[in-house]
């Protein structure tokens, strides 16, 4: 078999909510949780992480990278229901006094996050807990295929 020369790629710029999701991501990580980044729990909603933690706790994380992201989002109160937690992650520079309290905070950057307020949890009920893991780890391994295998195909 023969070597093919590798072809090196651009790395793409991120935007600065893919930053806050990656340094978020990083500390996701040191605490034991699997994260993905830009998932969707049901058709019609995308969330910027969702992370399953090492007791199978379901957290939930929306990046927001300004005031003008944070207020033209309408959609965040129905992905309360698809976690244990739900965090808001934004800089050191947004005004967090505009977030609802009674949601958690996470401070992040492109390197790494802190959390500051966990909020309250709602607990899953046991059948979407189920339903979720299940996705999660079916969602996380056909990426890691499609990593792989650029050219694989994978159904729904």
């Amino acid at each position: 078999m023969q070597n093919k020369p590798q072809i090196l790629q651009p790395v793409p710029q991120l935007l600065p909510g893919q930053l806050l999701a990656r340094g978020v991501c990083r500390h996701l990580a040191q605490l034991n949780f699997a994260a993905l980044e830009e998932y969707v729990p049901e058709r019609g909603r995308r969330v910027d992480v969702m992370a399953l933690g090492p007791k199978g706790e379901i957290w939930v994380i929306e990046c927001k990278s300004s005031r003008v992201d944070f207020t033209s989002d309408s959609k965040w109160q129905g992905y309360l229901d698809w976690g244990d937690h739900f965090f808001w992650a934004v800089d050191s520079d947004f005004p967090v006094h505009i977030l609802p309290e009674d949601t958690g905070l996470i401070l992040a950057d492109g390197y790494g996050a802190e959390i500051v307020r966990m909020g309250p949890r709602a607990r899953l009920p046991g059948a979407r807990r189920s339903a979720v893991t299940r996705k999660f780890a079916r969602d996380a391994a056909r990426r890691l295929l499609c990593w792989r295998d650029p050219c694989g195909k994978t159904t729904g």
